[in-house]
């Protein structure tokens, strides 16, 4: 091979190969993990569950005039549940006010492992077994009784793992701004505190 040839395969090679910091953190997404994307995408939740508004906790939609102070990220996580053939707590055996810590409770209770939910190591374990197409949640409970928890589901990404030591997985989230995509680190600001130490993360298998 003369130097010229060496040059332009050392170019490409270099081109083809990530840098140093850009290599994805978690592995693939598998083809069931872009079923997953194509799922929770097709769900509309920056258009639906909408804080303030009463909603139905299945379709998102607003069901009754009024309003409430609340936002609705537990009937979101639990509409994803629902539409994956996946349940969590949520209505009717629970209502939608104070639920995410309800849910945070139970994903961790024996009935919450009865039915399938295993909590999770650690984060780039949660990105990677979204990436596979399982339901991955960060929940987390208010320990005060009376002030609402917070829930997010985590989406398949192919973030780099610099990227990912600064912001942690990628997750969709109603909230007070509902969000299709957005970083884990910064979905939990509303409560002090709760990122990274208080959260807790759990997976459940898809059908």
């Amino acid at each position: 091979m003369n130097r010229r040839s060496f040059l332009l395969l050392g170019l490409a090679y270099a081109a083809a190969t990530p840098a140093f910091g850009d290599e994805p953190c978690c592995g693939p997404i598998t083809a069931a993990g872009h079923k997953l994307t194509a799922l929770l995408d097709g769900m509309n939740v920056e258009s639906l569950w909408l804080a303030h508004e009463l909603v139905d906790w299945k379709t998102g939609a607003r069901n009754r005039p009024g309003t409430t102070k609340s936002t609705h990220c537990s009937a979101f996580a639990a509409a994803a549940g629902f539409r994956l053939g996946v349940y969590m707590l949520r209505p009717p055996e629970h209502g939608q006010l104070l639920l995410a810590s309800a849910q945070t409770r139970w994903f961790n209770s024996g009935a919450g492992q009865a039915d399938g939910w295993r909590p999770v190591a650690s984060m780039q374990e949660a990105q990677e077994f979204a990436n596979q197409g399982k339901l991955v949640v960060i929940s987390y409970a208010n320990p005060n009784p009376q002030r609402p928890g917070h829930i997010v589901v985590v989406r398949p990404s192919t973030k780099s793992a610099a990227r990912f030591a600064l912001e942690g997985p990628q997750v969709i989230q109603a909230a007070t701004y509902n969000r299709a995509s957005s970083p884990a680190a910064t979905s939990f600001k509303a409560h002090r505190g709760a990122w990274p130490n208080k959260v807790r993360v759990f997976v459940h298998d898809v059908p």
